[in-house]
């Protein structure tokens, strides 16, 4: 044999290889070389060979990142020979040949190439990264340059996503098709932070293993499954998506409890990709106790929106807890009544295309109130479309939005469905009565509008605002719809429901002004006319159809003085008194409009300073009033800091129709709002941030008497590298008068995860009712959690006096795997 550097001689050319790569473009081996090439070299030093050659092209070609254009190669090699056909590179462990090529990095400490058969083989630690991130390693490699077939000995990947695959030897058999042998798949880390090898919590052991391009699937026969190095499962064969894939047709991780009413449930998600951008997943639910539940869910998306349609069926009996023997205790998983189809639908859509309108659709409903109870229905209650349903009540809704910079303006109509509980059974709670849905209003059309010119009006704001809406009902309504002394004596069964429209007109000019010393000071000016017309108005009222018309003329001013201080380098405190002087013709508070969207008001350090703290239109303010308050915030840094306003409304004159009956004692009247007062309730609102583990927030209304009204608190802290925990609080003391009728409540909430030990560790979630002196729901968990692999099995208890089946306990598991799915599914994903 003979030896010979690479000449120096730029004149002679020669046959030299200009690479050989291996291709990695799906979660396991895809081998390729580049083409060889006629190049002219100039040797760099004596120690390095450099040299870049591409082919004769007819049509120049766009350099890429690298400055390479596709069909070239760059080598950088300590020596490079040829002997007859073969054309080799050499380097050492510490200084590999490297070659660059179509964005693909290639290191090896020896690559030849056999230019009469077009076989090339990297030797010797070789290394290939893709565009991805996706690193191969092998032993050695063998290709022939149509990409068609190659070999690869002590194959090792690690893709983009973070999963290894690991193989003896690994044969390309075509452009689609890949063969392993003696294969280890995991997608979880196989090193610690610090270099060590590791045991993976998940990993997949098979004789052969074949990856199909064409199905994006990888096949596998003679599968162990281990689980932290422990074999825990065989199968004779096994499929699942490359890695790559985002979506593919497939088992999703099943989910499991049991609880008494419907013995063990077991739901097994199956998702069929049909297209890019669409999907169905079928998840039945069986139950040892209980009639199965078939969900479905089909997923659509288009070019400018989506329509997410999922729903349920089951045929079979009722089952609730019952006092059959009348002993005063209910006798739980009774089955009654026919055997019939129950179904729920929970469907939205969204579509956004281009210019000023967008538009959407819900539509929810179930055939039988405690469906979702009954079988434990998750995510039930969604926010979706353009309004929400609130807490138990399902929203079937269709809308219209227009929005330029200058305007909005949106039409809609909406019905809902009620599962809320009306009068609960303290004995039987499948006997609960339920509200009456022809009691709720069909709202069709609800218009809004908002228009504000594009320059400044005498220097100021101008905004106009519409609105308009029409209601009717089925079933008649009294308070707190209708004033209390306007409901008639009485039953009240068979009258009809009040049907009303309402046509408002606003305009509100605002203007901003800064004096010399940094008082800001905002006069304002707020017109408003309402126009109602009520229909089927009760009998005992002496007439049935009315039309009242009203307005309101209001004007003031809102006053701020920020006050800014540098503590230190770090930390500085603002203040900033504020106050809001109005005044307005007397509110015109016909107490024949019905109170549709004004009957629960929350006040806080915005609404406060509204002109109608009032989130609706029904109810309206007037009159002479000052409201003053002030905001204090400090900054220790970036990260700490802690706020706190404190703020009150006084008023000229009493405003007692914002009283209401007390449920328990309709003869008595207290304020739910906090304003009918002349001095309306305290606020008092602020967040902390202590540290960037912790953060907490309240809010609470407090009356002139020093009692707590309402509050909420929330405080969240981490510690560790995993550890978390939240606790909530929550209270509604409004109604001064205990009784059956009382909605007050207090309630506390916490939620979090201690590890204990390594990766194992304890989860509890739990909702305490104060007022009524039991634990509403409970969960504890015992939690094992590593990069890609999480299980916890645990205990809960419902006890929440909804459910038509009583308390309810059981046993629960959940699981994620890492590349695999999860026990959860999440429905509105779609790429």
């Amino acid at each position: 044999m003979t030896h010979r550097r690479l000449p120096r001689m730029g004149a002679l050319r020669l046959r030299l290889l200009t690479g050989a790569a291996l291709v990695i473009g799906a979660p396991l081996s895809q081998l390729a070389f580049a083409q060889a090439a006629q190049a002219q070299t100039t040797p760099a030093s004596a120690a390095t060979q450099t040299a870049t050659a591409q082919a004769p092209q007819s049509t120049p070609q766009t350099p890429g990142a690298d400055g390479l254009t596709p069909d070239a190669v760059f080598v950088d090699a300590d020596s490079a020979q040829r002997q007859g056909d073969v054309v080799s590179a050499q380097g050492s462990a510490e200084d590999r040949v490297m070659a660059r090529f179509q964005d693909h990095s290639l290191r090896a400490q020896d690559v030849t190439y056999d230019l009469q058969s077009q076989v090339a083989t990297a030797s010797g630690d070789a290394e290939l990264t893709a565009p991805d991130g996706s690193v191969v390693h092998a032993e050695r490699i063998e290709l022939d340059s149509d990409l068609k077939a190659g070999v690869a000995v002590d194959l090792a990947t690690r893709l983009s996503n973070g999963s290894s695959l690991m193989a003896a030897t690994a044969v390309r058999r075509s452009e689609t098709v890949s063969e392993l042998n003696r294969v280890i798949f995991t997608p979880c880390p196989i090193c610690t932070v610090d270099g060590a090898t590791k045991t993976p919590s998940v990993s997949i052991q098979a004789s052969k293993a074949v990856q199909n391009e064409e199905l994006r699937a990888i096949l596998y026969r003679d599968v162990v499954f281990r689980l932290g190095g422990v074999p825990i499962f065989y199968l004779p064969a096994f499929s699942h998506p490359d890695p790559t894939v985002d979506r593919a047709s497939g088992f999703l991780v099943p989910w499991g409890d049991y609880q008494a009413g419907r013995g063990v449930s077991l739901e097994l998600p199956y998702l069929h990709v049909i297209s890019p951008s669409e999907d169905v997943l079928v998840s039945p639910q069986f139950n040892t106790k209980v009639a199965p539940l078939l969900n479905l869910q089909w997923r659509k998306r288009f070019a400018d929106g989506m329509i997410v349609a999922r729903g349920g069926a089951t045929y079979g009996r009722s089952f609730g807890d019952f006092d059959l023997d009348g002993d005063g205790d209910a006798e739980s998983n009774v089955r009654f009544g026919d055997r019939t189809t129950r179904s729920y639908l929970l469907a939205h859509g969204a579509f956004d295309p281009d210019g000023p309108w967008r538009w959407g659709f819900t539509a929810e409903r179930v055939s039988d109130k405690t469906l979702f109870d009954r079988y434990d229905v998750r995510d039930a209650y969604q926010d979706n479309g353009l309004y929400y349903g609130d807490s138990r009540r399902l929203i079937s809704q269709i809308y219209a939005e227009r929005q330029t910079k200058r305007s909005y303006l949106s039409v809609a109509a909406f019905t809902m469905q009620s599962l809320r509980v009306a009068q609960f059974d303290p004995v039987t709670p499948a006997l609960n009565v339920f509200e009456d849905d022809k009691t709720l209003p069909l709202v069709a059309p609800l218009i809004e509008a908002r228009w504000e010119p594009e320059g400044p009006v005498f220097g100021g704001r101008l905004r106009l605002r519409g609105s308009a809406v029409a209601l009717t009902r089925d079933a008649y309504v009294g308070f707190p719809t209708l004033a209390p002394e306007l409901i008639p004596g009485g039953p009240t069964d068979g009258l009809p429901g009040v049907d009303s429209r309402r046509v408002t007109g606003q305009a509100e000019w605002r203007r901003a002004m800064i004096s010399p010393i940094g008082v800001r000071w905002e006069p304002f000016v707020d017109l408003r006319a309402d126009v109602y017309s009520v229909d089927d108005l009760p009998p005992a009222m002496g007439v049935e159809n009315e039309t009242y018309t009203r307005a309101r003329a209001s004007a003031g001013v809102d006053v701020s003085y920020p006050l800014y201080r540098r503590l230190s380098a770090s930390s500085d405190l603002i203040l900033e008194p504020m106050a809001q002087l109005s005044i307005s013709n007397k509110a015109d508070l016909d107490r024949r409009i019905p109170n549709e969207d004004s009957q629960i008001t929350e006040l806080d350090h915005l609404s406060l300073f509204r002109m109608d703290r009032f989130p609706g239109y029904d109810l309206l303010e007037g009159g002479l009033r000052f409201t003053a308050g002030a905001r204090a915030t400090l900054h220790w840094d970036e990260v700490r800091s802690a706020s706190l306003f404190i703020g009150r409304s006084m008023r000229a004159d009493d405003q007692d129709e914002y009283l209401t009956p007390i449920p328990d004692d309709p003869t008595r009247l207290y304020d739910p709002s906090g304003l009918a007062s002349r001095t309306s309730d305290w606020v008092v609102q602020g967040s902390f941030n202590p540290s960037d583990r912790m953060r907490g927030w309240f809010h609470a209304t407090i009356d002139g008497n020093g009692e707590i009204r309402r509050a909420e608190a929330t405080v969240d802290g981490r510690w560790g590298r995993r550890n978390l925990a939240s606790l909530s609080y929550i209270v509604d003391h409004s109604n001064p008068l205990d009784g059956p009728e009382n909605r007050n409540y207090e309630f506390v909430q916490l939620s979090g995860h201690q590890f204990v030990y390594g990766n194992w560790g304890v989860a509890v979630t739990g909702i305490a009712d104060l007022e009524r002196d039991i634990v509403t729901r409970s969960e504890v968990g015992l939690l094992y959690d590593d990069d890609c692999f999480r299980i916890e099995l645990g205990w809960r208890r419902d006890n929440t006096r909804v459910r038509p089946t009583g308390p309810a306990e059981g046993v629960y598991i959940r699981l994620n795997l890492a590349t695999f799915g999860s026990s959860g599914y999440d429905r509105n994903d779609m790429r």
